[in-house]
Formats: C-alpha cells, structure tokens, sequence
C-alpha cells in the first residue's frame, strides 16, 4: 500500500493500547478502494485476501473469518498480496502511517548495528535510522502471522509455493532482522526438489532491500551464500551488492567488487550501470560531507571513474552524465559541469530537465540569474524537456531575494500558465515580496485565485484521511 494514499497521522502516544492500532489499519483496509493490488485479482480473491487481513491485523485465528461460497482457491497473487502487506501493518511504527515514501534521506545511510538497537530497545532509549520508534513485541507478532499464514495456505488449501511467495516471505524475515530463521526458511526451500523455489532473482531482491534499510553487511554475507542456495550471481546482483555498499559508504569493498568483475575472461563483466552506481554514489556523498578534502577525493573518484568508463569503450548515457554534472554543480564545479554538459549534447546524449535543474539550482544559488533564466529558455527551445516546478522555482526565489518582484512575479504566471502550481513555501515568497514592494493589486487576480485552489486540491490529494478523537480517546480515520 502506497503510504500517501493512507494520509499523515499524528504519532501515538505510549498510552494508547494497541487495539488503537488495529483499529486504524483496520480501517485503512477496510476500504473500498483496494489500494494493495497491483495486479486485477477476481472479486472473491480480493474479498478473500481483506478478509485474511483483517484477522491477522485483530489478531484472530487465520480460519475466523468466513470465506465466500463458493470458496475460492488461493492464487499466487493473493498469497502474495497478504504477505507484503504484512510488514507495513507491524513493521513500521505508528508515527509513520501515513507518511509519505521518499527515496531521498536526510543524512546519509548507515551501516546498522542490531545488537546495539536491540540493548537501545531493551533499556527503551531513542533509536534513530530505518529502525527508528519500532515496537518490537508488534514486530514479532507480525512475523508470527505471517510464517502461520504461510503455512496455513499450504497444510489447508493445498497450495503449491512459488518463487514469488517464498520470495515475498524471505523479504519479510528480512524486514523483520531475523536473519537465522532467514537463512534457515532459504536453505529449506532451496531444499525442496519438486521445483526452484530458491533463485537469483530471490536473492538479488533480498540484497536490495537489506541495502535500502542499511544492512549491507547482511546483503553481502546473502551474497556469499548464493552458491550454497544452489545460485549463481549474475551482472544484476553485482550491481545490487554495489549498490548496497555504496549506500552506506562502503567504497572500499565496492570497488573490490568492481575490480574483480574487471579481470579477464571474468563470467560477469562490468556495464555501463555498474560505473554509472559508483559515480552516482562518489558524487552523492561528496555533497553530504563537510570535510574538503574528502568532497574534492570523492569527485576525483567520481571523475576518474567515467573517465575509466570511457577508455574501456562503455557509452555514458543520461543518468551517468547527470549524476556528474549534479555532484559537480554541488560542490561548486561548473567550469567542469559545463564542460560535461557540451561533451553530452556532442555525443548525441539528449539531456533532460534532471539535467537543466542542476545547472538552473546552480546559477540561482550563485546569484547568476540571467544564466539560469538562459538555461531554462534552452531547455523550452531545444525541447530536451518541460520546465517542472522544479526549475521555476530556485529562479524565482532568486528573483524575490534580489527584489527583483515583478520579474518573480510574472515567472510565477508563467508557470501557473503552463499547467504548474507551486509550492506553498513559494508562493508565499513571493506574495510577502509583492506586499513588501507596494504592488498588492497583483494578489486580487484570477491567478491569485486559482494558485490558492491549486494548493488546497494538492492537500486534499496528499491528506485523503484525517484521524480525528474517538470516544476513548484514541484516533480513528474519517474522511477528509
């Protein structure tokens, strides 16, 4: 279930029971909409896979609730389904329901300890990363679920596991930090001969994950195990363990990786995305440090990287090129980030608008505004993309910062024009600047008009619930 489709809620309190809980997500899935089918399902599957949902979320036996008649047989999506769903239910804290997924972090990603997260939540002190406001007694109940519903579908229906389903289990042992029983549900399964149930792509999935929570360490001891599950890694898990690493700062055995897929006659040789993850990664934390010296050496990587890419015959493409270039804008590099930008458009590489923005959120910041403006008219001549939010507004900010009001203002229009509403933190920019330079007559136009609606049609899109006190005082979902 995608999280903005849920709504922001408060945090609970440690007095609310977790009945409290249960309640909310119960009605979250008690919806209507189904929101957690990715794939068409037949009504009675999706009535039976709400229903399943609901026990495991009320804590009820699995066979509690009464399945429609004539009843139906468990597919593989549904399996699926009530086992993905598992871990947003009691995986995540409460705090976080209903917050949006971002791909984007604060500060950079660590490598976890869970034995020191286990002391933190055993003494209940403060434990900060991926794990952060976990209940672990919640944690355990959903892994209890949904090893018994995993075993429930197989002993009561007769159901036949696949890859997909035991591949949707593993990542929830995984989710859950409990990498013995992982390993040992992954050498069973890898152990049944009826069919292969264990493969590359399970394996690539779990170290994909467990490098997006920050257990990189864990995704490269499931990496060493591949030939012990009977699988042989491909380019697509080198690139994911690489990936991994490269997340929580791991260069160093990244690059090991990378020199060892280098050597002669090796089965999986280095492409154009195992370059393009590492010059991704040298630029992404080159801007997350403070230290000079290190921001100049990961830039040097970064670049000595594509150069190397080059030299061995690799074609850069978009995303490689735009990676740089926005690691060199960042750390203030333009003569080198222009340099990069002739060198694309030279070799028949199209930019886009990721590519403009850097350039664009560059010349703002460095008060250069004639330069971003002449970028972004560039942009709309050569068609390598539409202005998006985005690009408007670092060039508008800029204009209300020099007092240029008018000029923001009418750039403003322009992108009302063109089908944009901008962020509220603008427009209220921009509207203080308009007050401020004696033009307040700006502000009682159609524009004006349509902007603020704007805005409140994006809130009501974001906030489809709104949790409201119930009798006892815990919050229920109503909606908006």
């Amino acid at each position: 279930m995608s999280s903005s489709s849920l709504g922001a809620h408060p945090p609970l309190d440690s007095s609310c029971s977790r009945s409290s809980c249960r309640h909310r997500l119960v009605a979250i899935v008690s919806k209507s909409s189904w929101m957690m089918v990715a794939k068409p399902l037949w009504h009675s599957h999706i009535h039976l896979v709400k229903q399943t949902l609901v026990a495991i979320i009320k804590d009820l036996p699995l066979h509690a609730h009464r399945p429609p008649s004539p009843s139906p047989s468990w597919t593989e999506d549904a399996v699926s389904q009530v086992i993905r769903f598992i871990p947003s239910c009691f995986f995540r804290a409460p705090r976080s329901i209903g917050c949006q997924t971002s791909f984007r972090h604060r500060t950079p990603l660590r490598q976890r300890n869970l034995n020191e997260e286990q002391r933190k939540f055993h003494h209940k002190l403060l434990v900060l990363g991926p794990a952060a406001h976990r209940d672990p007694g919640r944690v355990n109940l959903g892994l209890h679920k949904a090893l018994q519903f995993f075993r429930w579908v197989e002993t009561r229906f007769g159901f036949h596991h696949t890859e997909v389903t035991c591949r949707e289990m593993a990542i929830v042992l995984a989710r859950a930090d409990r990498f013995t029983a992982l390993w040992d549900f992954l050498k069973e399964m890898s152990g049944k001969e009826s069919s292969k149930l264990v493969t590359t792509e399970t394996v690539t999935c779990l170290i994909k994950v467990l490098g997006e929570v920050g257990l990189a360490n864990e995704a490269l001891f499931a990496f060493y195990r591949m030939r012990q599950l009977h699988c042989r890694p491909d380019i697509y898990a080198y690139n994911t363990l690489i990936n991994a690493l490269c997340r929580v700062g791991n260069f160093r055995k990244a690059r090991f990786f990378l020199e060892q897929m280098e050597l002669p006659g090796f089965r999986c040789p280095p492409d154009t995305f195992t370059y393009t993850i590492l010059i991704s990664s040298y630029c992404r934390h080159a801007t997350q440090t403070g230290c000079k010296k290190a921001t100049r050496r990961r830039l040097w990587e970064a670049n000595h990287l594509f150069r190397l890419m080059l030299f061995k015959g690799f074609v850069p493409d978009v995303v490689t090129y735009n990676a740089l270039i926005d690691g060199c804008c960042k750390t203030y590099r333009i003569a080198r980030a222009l340099e990069l930008f002739e060198d694309m458009k030279k070799k028949g590489c199209v930019p886009n608008r990721v590519t403009y923005n850097s350039l664009i959120r560059y010349f703002s910041a460095v008060n250069e505004i004639d330069r971003a403006i002449e970028m972004l008219r560039d942009m709309q001549r050569s068609n390598h993309g539409v202005p998006g939010s985005s690009s408007y507004t670092p060039i508008i900010h800029a204009l209300c910062e020099v007092g240029k009001v008018l000029d923001a203002w009418n750039l403003l229009i322009e992108m009302v024009d063109g089908g944009l509403i901008p962020r509220e933190y603008t427009y209220a920019l921009v509207c203080d600047a308009v007050c401020k330079a004696g033009e307040s007559s700006l502000l009682e136009d159609e524009v004006h008009k349509k902007i603020k609606e704007g805005i409140r049609n994006r809130y009501r899109q974001t906030m489809k619930f709104k949790p409201i006190m119930g009798r006892k005082g815990y919050p229920e979902i109503e909606d908006i």
